[in-house]
């Protein structure tokens, strides 16, 4: 990406040089747009900036700006959904770049190193409390210890990680990378308290003589439904039962074990349920292409055994039997009963139907209004009506992922640290995306996806061992090179060669180019051949169109 590009004067033999300048109706001009990439990306990485540096082989700088963003790339380079490789201009030409797979790599590469951000601000004084260790709490503590902050992290369960930990089970998040990524944190100076539920949240501040507060806690708390069941199994929430397993406390099922719902929460369970011995199935009251989970989750489970009855929902459970009434889907997509029903055979049953923040211990706090469904409200500082007190993650209402509540974490933290200086965080104001319309790919060359390998279906209820496995090195840096630097000049020498006129200078390595407007024509065939949409035409002042 080109630096601060210096205002150069007409080279001595350029000043004579003919040309139609004056009559040209536009001129070209060099434009940093956004990546669609890093505008998918709820943490906000500047994704195109560190595939650069990947691809360069400058791994450490390319993981130090990841983190100055994100502070746990081994971990979404595992759970985080990517939606950046959705929006990825690469992606009608052959298939998006790997984005995650390269993400892992880095964050992989800098656990087993040990790396540290080199970046930080000098020791304040304030002290800010953040109560929840999930991936919102930790990653708001890892941006106000980067801007000088004490922090302490306050946690009821038994170690930090939150949802990460009791929700993600090991086969798709290993506990050494999330014990890794939090060690990090805390050698940046975060204190950690674990077993330590809040009830009293001015109590907390005072007592601990914090200047601020970030409310993460998760959304722990299960929804239930009502149903029947007289001589049945054990009915058991999902959270409840994967913390348990994570926990070694892991209850005695039964040979045959239902799920109640179709999302990520409902696949992990299934799956758990398949590593533990026991037969797994689903049900589910709307379709696979109405289902929350992502359709790899539901891909995987069934490679692993889980049956998935769709159109289903539960209307009794009785000695060992599910007794399940079809639904069918009316215009708008929502499930509605037939009246027939059917007979599944199951001895226990797990809810996994969504779950709630636990906000109740804030009703009383005056200045914070809690909605009807148990989130927060916040301005656009993300700071509740009591000052001081800012909310993320699962607690505002928003989409729930491991990726949105990292990107809350950072948010708050910019406008904590402003906020405890007295001062006032402006987001920046988001340039044009550069569309895969928009490009010029004159350089384009097929170049397919190098996939991660994965264990083998048959192998993978034997244990809780990772199932996707990561790139080497030289598969990483290939995947790095397939990004299409879309809206950033990579320095082509595209404009440079194509310029009739020689109006275009070389400014040297990182700086990019200069256009000599006084002999330029405005033809046009810069903008033409850049292939990145680092150039736009723009009208002359004056100019009739």
């Amino acid at each position: 990406m080109p630096g601060k590009r210096p205002d150069l004067s007409l080279p001595p033999d350029l000043k004579n040089k003919g040309g139609t300048g004056p009559a040209r109706m536009r001129r070209p001009t060099y434009v940093d747009l956004r990546a669609p990439c890093e505008h998918a990306c709820p943490a906000g990485e500047n994704v195109q900036a560190w595939l650069a540096l990947a691809q360069a082989g400058r791994y450490r700088e390319a993981w130090e700006e990841i983190v100055s963003q994100n502070p746990l790339p081994a971990i979404h380079g595992r759970v985080c959904y990517h939606p950046c490789e959705s929006a990825c201009n690469r992606a009608p030409l052959d298939d998006a770049v790997g984005i995650h797979s390269v993400e892992r790599f880095l964050g992989d590469m800098a656990l087993k190193e040990g790396w540290l951000p080199r970046a930080q601000k000098p020791l304040s004084e304030a002290r800010v409390l953040v109560i929840g260790a999930g991936p919102s709490g930790l990653s708001a503590a890892w941006h106000l210890a980067l801007s000088g902050h004490h922090v302490e992290v306050r946690d009821g369960g038994p170690a930090p990680g939150g949802m990460m930990r009791f929700g993600i089970p090991a086969y798709r998040l290993p506990r050494d990378v999330l014990n890794g990524e939090v060690e990090r944190i805390r050698r940046m100076g975060v204190q950690f308290v674990t077993n330590h539920r809040v009830n009293d949240l001015e109590q907390e501040r005072v007592a601990g003589g914090f200047d601020a507060v970030f409310l993460a806690l998760g959304a722990h708390l299960s929804k239930h439904v009502e149903i029947p069941a007289r001589d049945a199994g054990r009915i058991l929430d999902a959270v409840g039962f994967l913390r348990d397993v994570e926990d070694g406390t892991t209850p005695q099922l039964g040979r045959r074990v239902a799920v109640y719902g179709g999302g990520n929460t409902a696949m992990d369970a299934a799956r758990t349920v398949a590593r533990l011995g026991h037969e797994p199935l689903i049900v589910y009251r709307r379709d696979r292409a109405h289902m929350p989970a992502h359709d790899f989750e539901a891909v995987e489970a069934e490679e692993e055994g889980v049956r998935i009855n769709w159109l289903r929902t539960i209307h009794s459970f009785d000695e060992g039997e599910l007794r399940v009434e079809v639904m069918s889907l009316d215009e708008r997509g929502r499930p509605v009963g037939t009246g027939r029903f059917e007979t599944l055979q199951a001895d226990d049953l797990i809810l996994a139907l969504g779950q709630d923040a636990e906000t109740e211990f804030l009703r009383g706090v005056e200045g914070i209004a809690v909605r009807s469904d148990g989130t927060v409200e916040v301005d656009q500082r993300m700071m509740t009506g009591c000052a001081g007190v800012f909310a993320g993650g699962d607690m505002v209402p928003a989409d729930r992922s491991v990726t949105v509540a990292v990107g809350h974490g950072k948010r708050a933290a910019s406008h904590v640290d402003a906020w405890l200086r007295g001062e006032e965080h402006i987001e920046p104001e988001s340039p044009g995306i550069a569309t895969f319309e928009s490009l010029h790919l004159w350089f384009y060359t097929n170049a397919e996806h190098r996939p991660q390998s994965r264990t083998e279906p048959a192998r993978r209820t034997a244990s809780f061992a990772e199932v996707v496995q990561g790139l080497t090195e030289a598969e990483a840096t290939f995947e790095a090179r397939r990004c299409l630097s879309c809206g950033h000049c990579f320095e082509c020498d595209g404009c440079y060669g194509a310029c009739p006129e020689d109006a275009i200078i070389k400014l040297g390595p990182g700086l990019g180019y200069q256009f000599i407007y006084d002999i330029c024509t405005g033809c046009a065939v810069c903008f033409e051949q850049c292939p990145c949409h680092a150039i736009e035409m723009v009208a002359e002042r004056g100019a009739v169109s």
